[in-house]
């Protein structure tokens, strides 16, 4: 696929999407937004590929908003204005239910809405000197479109401090509000991530999707009165699923189950 804002690098059965505007260190418009919706719909359908990785080219993971965008923004009409603001919210959205997988690898500065580009992936790491800000009160503004998303890490206290104030903050005190997973030295991080990887490839691939959709469901939308008749329903389809019958085999077997096998390296 082609973009003008993003990069999709594929290397076996990873997806790495790159943010591809170091020269403003990735910070975002409307067409990074449309580009990233894409390419998660993209990767959505594409059997192969079974872990997500988002990064930042060149110094940061992400400067949050473009300011010529946000200028231009400040211009439109309501129903404009609007139209960009749901369209933001969709790509959060987009990548916090993307069927596999999601790693973000955060560097340099995650400014602003950047915090909800990487408060919506499954995992975030982020160099213990990547400077943090939900800076949007210092503007007048709100981190709206990426509340749901920073709370459902951060929590209602955490997003209070945070928000309210848009202080800025490094690596360890993220970690400290579980902003991302772990915060680590440049050396350590890619040696980190590659152990996440390969914990992640001994999982059964459809397993993991059927996962984050349980996840979801108990997260989002059911009541635990709910969720007795869901969940029980969802274990026993899967129990007589190909790869659930795999799986257990392979247990009971004491071998390796097939999608560990055929790993291609």
């Amino acid at each position: 696929m082609d973009f003008k804002t993003i990069e999709l690098e594929r290397k076996d059965d990873l997806a790495i999407v790159w943010l591809n505007r170091p020269e403003i260190h990735n910070a975002f418009n409307e067409v990074m937004i449309a580009e990233l919706i894409r390419c998660f719909e993209f990767i959505n359908t594409m059997e192969e590929l079974r872990i997500v990785i988002l990064r930042g080219r060149g110094k940061s993971f992400c400067a949050g908003a473009d300011l010529n965008w946000m200028r231009d923004v400040a211009k439109y009409s309501y129903e404009e204005n609007f139209q960009e603001s749901l369209n933001l919210s969709k790509c959060f959205y987009t990548i916090y239910t993307c069927y596999k997988p999601t790693i973000a690898v955060v560097h340099g500065a995650a400014i602003g809405g950047a915090n909800g580009l990487l408060a919506s992936c499954d995992f975030a790491f982020a160099e213990e000197n990547t400077v943090f800000s939900l800076s949007e009160v210092k503007i007048g503004i709100v981190p709206a479109c990426i509340s749901p998303y920073v709370t459902k890490r951060v929590g209602e206290y955490g997003s209070k401090e945070l928000m309210l104030t848009g202080k800025r903050f490094y690596g360890k005190e993220a970690e400290h509000f579980r902003l991302v997973n772990k915060s680590l030295s440049g050396e350590e991080m890619e040696a980190h991530l590659l152990s996440v990887i390969d914990l992640l490839r001994t999982s059964g691939p459809r397993a993991m999707m059927h996962c984050k959709n349980l996840i979801f469901n108990i997260a989002n939308k059911e009541s635990l009165e709910e969720a007795l008749e869901s969940t029980a329903r969802m274990i026993a389809d899967i129990r007589a699923s190909e790869e659930g019958q795999e799986g257990m085999a392979a247990f009971l077997e004491k071998r390796m189950p097939a999608w560990v096998k055929d790993r291609k390296n």
